[in-house]
């Protein structure tokens, strides 16, 4: 018995088709043993059959070729802990997914209360920036609170201002825009290290109530877009990112506030 084999026996060896055979070689991922040179036909050999159905597997999980070609060249447990990583993300990704369908559920949504508009204040602010994953910003927002509050009351003044963080930007799974996390205060106080003094400028808000229940991502995205229905039907114009200001108003955990004026 020969351990030379054409394609069409290779293939049936691997289950792999000969335009797939033709797409490995030409990626050098499952080079043929030999070319006739006169014919062009390919030759391979039986010891690259346990490869070419390796490779037949690693594609029956929709991976990229590249992946593909630094899997092979691990051995095999470290190739099953490189997979088994794979798989952890895959299952995270598709996790999120799940739930943003459940919360795009206009049936299954929190009800939210309604809408309104109110006055901002012009005030200064104690605040600190950073980039962050939604999975982070819990951690960010609660370091930068107790920070902030210690820099207002090493200076002397009230720290007991409603919290306020301001999304300049994205803050998903995938996008780490950059969150700005603050606290309004009476006096002087100077910086110190990442922590910033601004002034934010008086204006008028649309804002809407959110329970602790529903203030949990991506159940909040229910409440967001409640709000920006209701500045879209009201004809106003947002003029900045939005703000969650702890606590809430009326006892409400949080509050959600546009900067908006008035469209043309």
């Amino acid at each position: 018995m020969t351990d030379d084999l054409l394609p069409g026996e290779f293939g049936a060896a691997t289950r792999l088709s000969p335009k797939a055979l033709r797409l490995y070689a030409d990626q050098g991922l499952l080079i043929p043993a030999g070319v006739d040179p006169g014919t062009g036909y390919r030759r391979y050999h039986r010891d690259q059959v346990p490869r070419g159905r390796l490779i037949a597997r690693l594609r029956a999980l929709d991976l990229p070729l590249a992946r593909i070609a630094t899997l092979l060249d691990l051995d095999p447990q470290a190739r099953q802990a490189e997979l088994r990583a794979w798989l952890a993300a895959r299952e995270d990704q598709l996790r999120h997914q799940r739930e943003l369908v459940e919360a795009l559920d206009i049936e299954a949504a929190p009800r939210p209360g309604t809408p309104m508009l109110r006055a901002r204040p012009a005030r200064k602010l104690l605040s600190r920036r950073g980039h962050v994953f939604v999975g982070a910003l819990g951690a960010f927002v609660a370091q930068a609170r107790a920070d902030i509050r210690a820099r207002l009351h090493a200076a002397g003044v009230a720290a007991d201002g409603p919290l306020l963080v301001h999304f300049h930007d994205f803050v998903t799974h995938d996008s780490d825009g950059p969150v700005e996390v603050a606290i309004p205060f009476t006096g002087t106080v100077e910086p110190v290290d990442d922590l910033l003094v601004r002034l934010s400028p008086g204006g008028t808000d649309a804002w809407l109530s959110v329970s602790a229940a529903d203030a949990v991502f991506p159940h909040i995205l229910g409440a967001y877009e409640a709000l920006e229905a209701w500045i879209d039907a009201n004809k106003l114009v947002c003029t900045g990112g939005p703000v969650e200001i702890q606590p809430g108003t009326g006892g409400a955990f949080l509050d959600i506030a546009y900067p908006v004026t008035e469209g043309s």
